[in-house]
């Protein structure tokens, strides 16, 4: 039996209409003539979220008792017994009522995917676990319910509802989020502009992320080699020397001019090990790299500028930053330095910028391509 699918509505708050827009998307499944069902949405009175689900097969919820209080849970064993094509289940990241089957919805929404049903839900993105501490540092708030990123990264599609701060909180005064007694409660606190701001983002980001993934996997699946750009993907070729540290902070800075810009470090070394470069140093810069924000990756080969160029198409690579030579001029005239091997083999796709420290031979005459607007 082929797994079901999963598709996710991400939100930055509550209130961008992460379920209005999921009930949408199952009324325009079932005019087309899909079986789709409500197996748990959660409107809090909402009218407009109300009415999108009038016309929609509701899968009775389950009563459950908990220390003396009434409570309703998502009926998993009534929805895979009714087995619909489409289930629209609210809340990825709900915690059930103990007695349920399950801790979490998102593993009641797993038992769904297996018995091949497809799956619509919806989550705000401070439910992420990576990012519990990041939002309890914006909001002052901790989340107690959280679901796995893996869980939403799997997801056959990600949607991304999103909206201003400004709109948010619109909505909010005029009565479409909350009732009225907890307001003015909500715009004071959680939903003051900043945090809304911050949040959105946090999705943003987040959610592009996950479409640079799918671009890298399509590019991989289709065998396509030339970068595409996207955006500004920086990536600084080390080679272990005491350069490195001028390198990594000229890429990041380069990497920063553009909207969205990414930065990388590779370090190349030779299949047989010999290489000059230091544990320590590399250690060092390794650090940096990360401080800044980058990614550290290490790669070898035969020929280390073929196996820097080889990473860089891999990851969609802009721009190459490298370090003028440390090789003396009498050394180049016997042999080609892996500089120049990057220079000569990065096609008319990547830049090459050529960076000069005070490490570099001197004398020598540097070959740069195009260097990045506003240097010296």
């Amino acid at each position: 039996m082929p797994r079901g699918q999963l598709r996710v509505y991400l939100g930055a708050a509550p209130g961008v209409g992460k379920t209005y827009d999921m009930l949408a998307e199952g009324q325009r499944r079932a005019s087309r003539g899909t079986d789709v069902v409500i197996s748990f949405v959660e409107d809090y009175g909402r009218p407009l979220t109300r009415r999108m689900a009038e016309g929609l097969e509701t899968v009775p919820r389950r009563t459950m008792s908990y220390r003396g209080c009434t409570f309703t849970e998502m009926d998993l064993d009534a929805v895979l017994a009714r087995r619909p094509q489409v289930a629209l289940v609210d809340e990825l990241a709900h915690t059930n009522v103990p007695g349920c089957r399950h801790e979490k919805r998102w593993q009641d929404v797993e038992e769904l995917l297996e018995a091949g049903i497809d799956v619509i839900s919806t989550v705000n993105i401070q439910h992420l676990e990576s990012l519990n501490d990041v939002v309890e540092q914006i909001t002052g708030i901790r989340q107690r319910e959280t679901v796995p990123d893996d869980v939403v990264r799997r997801a056959d599609q990600i949607e991304l509802v999103d909206m201003s701060a400004e709109a948010l909180r619109r909505r909010m005064a005029h009565g479409n989020i909350y009732p009225p007694e907890r307001i003015d409660a909500a715009l004071a606190n959680f939903f003051r502009a900043g945090n809304l701001t911050a949040l959105r983002e946090i999705a943003l980001l987040w959610a592009a992320d996950r479409v640079e993934e799918a671009l890298l996997r399509y590019r991989k699946d289709h065998g396509i080699q030339q970068p595409w750009s996207t955006r500004e993907r920086v990536l600084v070729a080390l080679s272990g020397g005491p350069e490195g540290e001028t390198l990594i902070r000229r890429a990041k800075r380069t990497a920063s001019r553009g909207a969205g810009g990414e930065f990388l470090a590779v370090h190349a070394a030779r299949d047989d090990g010999l290489t000059g470069a230091s544990p320590q140093l590399l250690a060092r810069q390794r650090a940096l790299v990360e401080s800044l924000g980058g990614s550290w990756h290490a790669v070898t080969g035969d020929d280390p500028a073929q196996a820097v160029l080889a990473f860089a198409r891999q990851v969609n690579a802009t721009q190459i930053v490298i370090g003028a030579t440390r090789r003396s001029r009498l050394k180049n005239l016997f042999s080609r330095g892996t500089g120049e091997a990057i220079i000569e083999g990065s096609g008319d796709d990547i830049d090459v910028y050529v960076v000069t420290h005070s490490e570099a031979a001197h004398g020598h005459l540097l070959h740069r391509r195009r260097p990045p607007a506003g240097d010296d």
